[in-house]
This record gives structure tokens, sequence and C-alpha cells, in this order.
């Protein structure tokens, strides 16, 4: 089982999640760790190659942006509440961030 790995304040944000929201997002990322796929997700290739977004549906609608194709972990790169039909743009700019970082210190 791979390693769960938080990039910036994505656990605090995580953490802000109300409870429910919370346990789904628990559930999801260990079936991640456990190399299958949520149940619910979409890849975010404009965030970067494997990178893809769990979609949770618990009093609002949830977002958690993760990485796994690396051997040693699975990447959190942002984790967020969405309020419009469309993700917002800084929400996707700061997952790129994120997943920039994560490559110049994986080289």
């Amino acid at each position: 089982m791979k390693k769960l790995r938080f990039i910036g304040s994505s656990l605090d944000d995580l953490k802000n999640f109300p409870l429910e929201a919370r346990r789904e997002a628990g559930f999801e990322l260990d079936t991640v760790q456990r190399g299958n796929m949520p149940s619910d997700f979409k890849p975010l290739l404009t965030v970067g190659s494997g990178v893809y977004e769990i979609r949770i549906h618990a009093l609002g609608e949830w977002r958690i942006i993760y990485v796994a194709k690396f051997d040693d972990a699975v990447y959190v790169l942002h984790a967020f509440q969405k309020k419009t039909q469309k993700t917002q743009h800084e929400d996707i700019e700061l997952a790129k961030r994120r997943y920039k970082q994560l490559r110049t210190s994986d080289e």
C-alpha cells in the first residue's frame, strides 16, 4: 500500500470538509493507496500527467486532486469545496503549481 502525502495546505483543507465528506474522502483515498481507482473521478490532464480528481457528493460538492503514478506515494495536491459548475481557475492553477513543485523535487 502506498503512503499518502499531502502537498501544501491540502491536509488542512481536507480537515475542513464536513464529517461525512471527510469520511468519504478517507475511503476514496484508501482505495487509491491500494492501487485502485476511486468510485467517482475524472482525469485532470490540464494539471499534469497522471493527475485525477476525486468527486465527493456529501453536504455539497467536494474535490480532491491527486497523483498516484509515482512509486513511493499518492500525493494529494489540493482539496476544496466546489461551488460552481466549472472548477475555478484558481483551484486548477494551485494544483498545477503543486504538481510542478512535486515534479521538480522528484528529478
